[in-house]
């Protein structure tokens, strides 16, 4: 006998994209940072560049930028990030639950990620109080993917509901970049981390295949691991806190691998690359989008979404792809759409998503 399968399908009912209330140019931004990081007038100069020419116009900061000059230990950093992610993601879980016509009782399951702070309980353990929501909610606390955690997280949740069609899930993001700042650090990679990351959050609920809510549905995902490159993009952690690493080799990877992943993906669900209506490409900056683009030959402005965010809030690491998705989840009846980031492995993850006709 033949078994008969039927694909379960997930939808993305809402996503609430949020930053803190401090908003500064990127030029104000250098002005402040450059005199903490800069040991010479050369060193000025090289970082005057680099963030003139990342693409971005304005970022949000967790604390006033002054604030930053006599920004303590790493354990006053990180203190300061669990109150201020905690009430970024409270605003942002309380606003996404409404868009979507729920209420915190109503959550299942919370999946949650960072990689610039640390907490022991984690703070999705706080929301559960704040927010009122059921003691029996489970959570699943996550450190380490980086950039990639939004497209990630939204593929875990989506293979938790496979198997639970009646339950609501969030996926819930805070990356707060500019408390991992670490004065005195002259390298090309602290240069270009504090011209490119910001701060900020998302939350994004989604719903069951049994469930009533609209929204995209979340075809199918894939993840890869590329081989050798550890040591691309990533924190080292050290006795100030978290030391970015960051090198030219994440746009070679992208190069080398990429097209690849996305044709092969595309091609297991019967579509291709032309098939695609919408693009939400983590905005990991320019060079990154570029080679994003190049390597699939998309037209000029396949990637506008992830170009206007990174001009609009810069790079927020995990919650950076959620903020992209956010500006374009409206989209017309039997759009396709394809969603991905690259984050610490290196890893990559795409989602493929479908507005139902």
């Amino acid at each position: 006998m033949l078994a008969c399968y039927v694909q379960e399908m997930t939808r993305i009912a809402s996503v609430a994209p949020v930053v803190p209330a401090y908003r500064y140019t990127q030029a104000e931004i250098t002005a402040e940072f450059a005199p903490l990081i800069a040991h010479t007038d050369s060193h000025r100069a090289v970082i005057d560049r680099m963030h003139s020419r990342s693409g971005i116009e304005t970022r949000y900061t967790a604390l006033p930028i002054e604030r930053y000059r006599d920004l303590g230990s790493f354990r006053e950093s990180n203190d300061l990030f669990i109150g201020i992610a905690a009430d970024l993601l409270e605003r942002a879980l309380s606003t996404a639950l409404a868009d979507a016509g729920l209420v915190p009782t109503d959550v299942d399951y919370m999946l949650f990620t960072s990689v610039t702070g640390i907490a022991a309980p984690s703070i999705d353990s706080m929301l559960i109080s704040r927010l009122g929501m059921r003691p029996d909610v489970k959570r699943l606390p996550s450190y380490g993917l980086g950039c990639v955690a939004g497209a990630a997280g939204i593929a875990r949740v989506h293979d938790y509901l496979v198997g639970h069609p009646n339950d609501v899930a969030v996926l819930l993001s805070v990356e707060l970049c500019s408390l991992t700042l670490q004065r005195g650090d002259s390298s090309m990679a602290n240069f270009v981390a504090t011209g490119l990351f910001g701060d900020g959050a998302a939350a994004v609920v989604m719903v069951g295949d049994n469930r009533p809510e609209p929204g995209p549905a979340v075809v199918d995902t894939r993840s890869y691991v590329y081989p050798d490159s550890a040591d691309a993009i990533g924190l080292n952690v050290g006795g100030t806190g978290f030391e970015i690493v960051l090198t030219s080799a994440v746009a070679d990877l992208i190069s080398s691998y990429f097209p690849n992943n996305v044709t092969g993906f595309l091609a297991d669900n019967s579509i291709g690359v032309p098939d695609i209506d919408v693009w939400f490409a983590h905005p990991g900056g320019p060079r990154i989008l570029e080679a994003f683009s190049d390597s699939l030959r998309l037209p000029d402005d396949a990637l506008a979404l992830s170009y206007a965010s990174l001009a609009r809030v810069g790079n927020i690491s995990s919650a950076a792809v959620l903020h992209v998705l956010a500006d374009g989840l409206s989209q017309p009846a039997g759009s396709r759409g394809l969603l991905f980031a690259l984050g610490p492995g290196v890893s990559a993850e795409f989602v493929l998503l479908e507005w139902a006709a």
